[in-house]
């Protein structure tokens, strides 16, 4: 199985064993001695409670980039790469530049602890979704509509409303928990 996704992705089968070890680690998958490794189900309670604390990190670093006015031209760009992936049904592209998205509103908020507990949420979850988009053949449409509210992020931020950032953040990721844990239910069942 290693082979095939190494194949897939262009990587060393190393770096996909090493994928694999880092999404076990955080608990995405699950890896016994001698089996395959087997991505975990996650129930709609557990996806909320991902995006709540997703939530909580990010909507905090919203306000703290906010508050020290950082520049906002990395930011910006990750979200032109979005807008144009989604627009050329770049599945990957826009998977990539989601997640330096989100990493970068993390990191511009200077705050070493609140960067560190992203980056060990944030990149196997994405790996995660990675995974389950692959399987399902997920198109990009369905990240179109919400590119939008990656953007009013920005804008409040630039606007130096640190607080309406971090309330938008928050109950844009409520209501990203449930957009993606009923697409993935829909796509199973419609899979199935």
């Amino acid at each position: 199985m290693e082979g095939k996704w190494a194949v897939k992705f262009g990587v060393a089968q190393a770096s996909i064993r090493e994928a694999i070890n880092i999404l076990a680690q955080a608990g995405f998958v699950t890896k016994a001695h001698g089996r395959s490794a087997r991505v975990i189900h996650l129930s709609e309670t557990d996806v909320i409670h991902i995006y709540q604390l997703r939530g909580a990190m990010e909507g905090l670093a919203a306000r703290l980039t906010a508050q020290s006015k950082q520049d906002l031209t990395v930011l910006q760009a990750t979200m032109d790469g979005m807008r144009e992936a989604a627009r050329t049904g770049n599945r990957e592209g826009l998977l990539d530049c989601d997640l330096r998205y989100h990493l970068a509103l993390c990191e511009l908020s200077r705050n070493p602890y609140l960067i560190e507990q992203a980056r060990r949420l944030l990149v196997p979850l994405f790996a995660f979704v990675r995974m389950r988009v692959s399987a399902s053949g997920q198109s990009t449409s369905v990240w179109s509509k919400d590119l939008e509210a990656h953007q009013k992020v920005i804008d409040l931020i630039s606007e130096g409303e640190g607080d309406v950032a971090e309330q938008y953040v928050k109950k844009a990721m409520e209501r990203f928990a449930k957009t993606a844990y009923d697409y993935w239910e829909k796509r199973e069942q419609h899979a199935g």
